[in-house]
């Protein structure tokens, strides 16, 4: 008599354990599925105020990449004496100012962008210095033609930083 109590019970208890199971089941999954919406509305209402942002400093960056470019700093930038290093140092640094204006835009930059940003300015600096350095080149004005001059047959690496970063932006849109 008492197996017939305990298979009884049995019959009573297991479906009810099954039902709360499945019910215990579903609703974690509702809840996990909950959350994962609310995540993903709090990003995409994140990328919806981001996005400007991370465009004006793409755009920031462009200007940048534009104003080092050695064709047009170097036209810009007319020599005030015949001295070739003043010259070359009055452009260099007139480059690190326009960098270190620009410098909080990384945040919003991949690393790659960024690293590739920065190995155009460095380039152009070294451009620069390495042919300021050259004793063939006597003044300013000679400085500025023989860099303008070694434009002619290759880009630029503003062009290439430049290139890069397009291509980047139109990732996002």
């Amino acid at each position: 008599m008492n197996t017939d109590k305990i298979l009884e019970l049995l019959f009573y208890v297991l479906p009810a354990l099954i039902t709360g199971g499945v019910a215990y089941y579903f609703f974690s999954m509702f809840t996990k599925n909950e959350e994962s919406r609310r995540h993903f509305l709090l990003r995409k209402d994140n990328q919806k105020e981001a996005l400007p942002l991370r465009l004006q400093a793409y755009e920031r960056m462009t200007l940048f990449l534009e104003r080092i470019d050695p064709s047009k700093v170097l036209t810009r930038i007319s020599p005030s004496s015949s001295d070739k290093s003043e010259y070359a140092s009055f452009v260099i640094n007139q480059i690190d100012q326009e960098f270190e204006h620009n410098l909080t835009q990384q945040i919003y930059m991949s690393d790659k962008c960024w690293n590739i940003i920065l190995t155009a300015k460095n380039a152009t600096i070294q451009m620069i210095r390495k042919t300021s350095l050259d004793p063939e080149i006597r003044d300013a004005d000679a400085l500025r033609n023989e860099i303008l001059k070694s434009l002619f047959d290759k880009a630029t690496p503003s062009s290439t930083a430049l290139a890069f970063l397009k291509n980047e932006v139109a990732e996002y849109l």
